[in-house]
């Protein structure tokens, strides 16, 4: 299972051999959607391991997906794995706050106001490479000054 809550819409998607063949979205926030989704997909599906956008994004939204997904995979026994919210939108400027984006140049993020290539949605992949995730699922808050 793959999830994105980095922004509105909220995306989920369920993989079998790592091929997507279902995926949820909503205009919910993080703290209401997650568990009402869970428990649909659970009373239908056996969820063997999850992956999650690691932020940039929306602070909130960042801090309850990481509690609620690593309390499931504590508690159910199963993998948690990462990646940054840029390979979720082909490595496009993430919107952070005003007119302010986050861009990702050389593994490292920053924040611009000067962007060149408009934001674009984030989409779940069709199909799922482990080597693009990593164990390191410590949230990334880059908050800019205010």
């Amino acid at each position: 299972m793959v999830v994105v809550s980095l922004t509105a819409p909220l995306l989920i998607g369920l993989y079998h051999n790592k091929l997507i063949f279902k995926h949820f979205s909503s205009e919910e926030k993080a703290s209401e959607v997650l568990p009402k989704i869970f428990n649909d997909i659970e009373m239908n599906y056996n969820i063997t391991g999850l992956y999650y956008a690691k932020g940039p994004g929306s602070f909130m939204a960042i801090k309850i997906s990481y509690i609620f997904l690593k309390s499931y995979a504590i508690v159910k026994n199963i993998f948690l794995k990462s990646a940054d919210g840029f390979y979720f939108n082909n490595n496009q400027p993430i919107k952070s706050i005003g007119k302010m984006y986050f861009i990702k140049k050389e593994n490292s993020i920053i924040l611009n106001s000067d962007i060149q290539n408009k934001p674009i949605d984030f989409s779940l992949p069709n199909t799922i490479k482990s080597k693009d995730f990593t164990n390191d699922c410590v949230p990334l808050y880059i908050l800019p000054a205010v």
